[in-house]
């Protein structure tokens, strides 16, 4: 963190009581980075913050233990449902901190009625999950995770690693934020054609060179359809049985997202058909029993993910968009911010 970033987090600090802080379903880097701000903060002020790090998740089983805590700070796959939030409000919790840009795993109506404050990190680092999204489209297109192997093994063969060139394609985005405008930026730069589909339309968008469309248009056109949309209630399951019927023979489908987004099912049945001859993944609808955690010794029990895994022409990664250093600094930076101003709340 730079040293006005230092600053501006220690003046909002000193206008603030005594905190207690406890953060769920923590990992050793983010201990690392989040403990380091704020001994910053503590050794550059006369009031301290008193952080408790758990690596188990926050539920209705474990907010009982938030008794003492002001605040508590959680992650993607906590689930924050109207239970929780009563128990955290018998605890006296004031303040739910995401430290993430998605909220629907939280009961915002819940919170509201409790008294309970929500922030989040709206942006950060939008290129982080955008450069990620690159990856898994070029991954998945020339096949280097498979010419990796080939060649450790002395198997230089070239049969079955064909691709295509991306110049001069056309690629849906759907939902053009930060994140989705930082994909088109570098999809442009490849020379895409780029078809965007969005309730909110955005001047910059086009300005870009990105043509607006209806979903339809988008999905009838696009040789790779990429996800960058929040989870609601009307986004839940854009990608299904009839979504997928619109698309072109072999498409490309990309979710670095939300797994909510897409019905894995009808993902199941495209592939199957070879409607979908690529898909790339970093989120899925049921991660939170699975992701950011070792599982290589257990036996998943997860069938639809197991079946998703079996198919040559799938890649996933365990929600790993976000994961750079300059975006896990910003995480922590605008979190601890939210905490001590109220910013960012919803």
């Amino acid at each position: 963190m730079n040293t006005s970033a230092r600053k501006k987090a220690h003046d909002n600090l000193s206008d603030q009581q005594h905190k207690n802080i406890a953060f769920f379903s923590t990992r050793s880097y983010e201990h690392a980075l989040f403990s380091e701000l704020l001994e910053t903060l503590n050794g550059a002020s006369d009031k301290t913050i008193n952080a408790t790090f758990f690596e188990h998740p926050l539920n209705a089983s474990t907010a009982a233990s938030c008794s003492g805590f002001s605040d508590v700070v959680v992650f993607v796959n906590d689930d924050i449902n109207r239970k929780t939030i009563e128990a955290l409000k018998l605890c006296g919790v004031k303040h739910i901190a995401l430290r993430c840009a998605g909220f629907n795993n939280v009961d915002v109506d819940a919170a509201a009625k409790a008294g309970i404050t929500v922030s989040r990190v709206p942006a950060y680092s939008p290129e982080t999950v955008a450069e990620h999204t690159i990856a898994l489209i070029l991954t998945l297109n020339r096949k280097t995770h498979k010419a990796y192997n080939r060649v450790r093994e002395g198997n230089f063969n070239l049969g079955g690693l064909m691709g295509f060139t991306l110049h001069g394609k056309t690629v849906g985005v759907i939902g053009t934020g930060k994140i989705g405008q930082a994909v088109i930026r570098i999809l442009l730069g490849f020379g895409c054609h780029v078809l965007c589909f969005d309730p909110h339309p955005n001047n910059d968008v086009t300005t870009m060179g990105a043509h607006y469309v209806t979903l339809n248009e988008l999905l009838e056109k696009s040789v790779i359809v990429t996800l960058h949309c929040p989870l609601n209630e009307q986004s839940h399951h854009i990608i299904n049985a009839k979504s997928i019927d619109k698309m072109p023979q072999g498409v490309m489908l990309i979710n670095t997202s939300r797994g909510g987004l897409v019905d894995d099912n009808a993902i199941i049945k495209g592939l199957k058909s070879k409607k979908i001859g690529y898909l790339g993944l970093d989120v899925y609808e049921r991660e939170s029993e699975l992701f950011f955690n070792d599982h290589s010794q257990d036996i998943i029990q997860d069938d639809i993910f197991q079946r998703l895994t079996t198919f040559p022409n799938v890649l996933i990664t365990g929600h790993q968009g976000f994961f750079t250093l300059e975006a896990l600094e910003e995480i922590a930076k605008i979190t601890v911010n939210n905490i001590m101003t109220g910013e960012n709340a919803l």
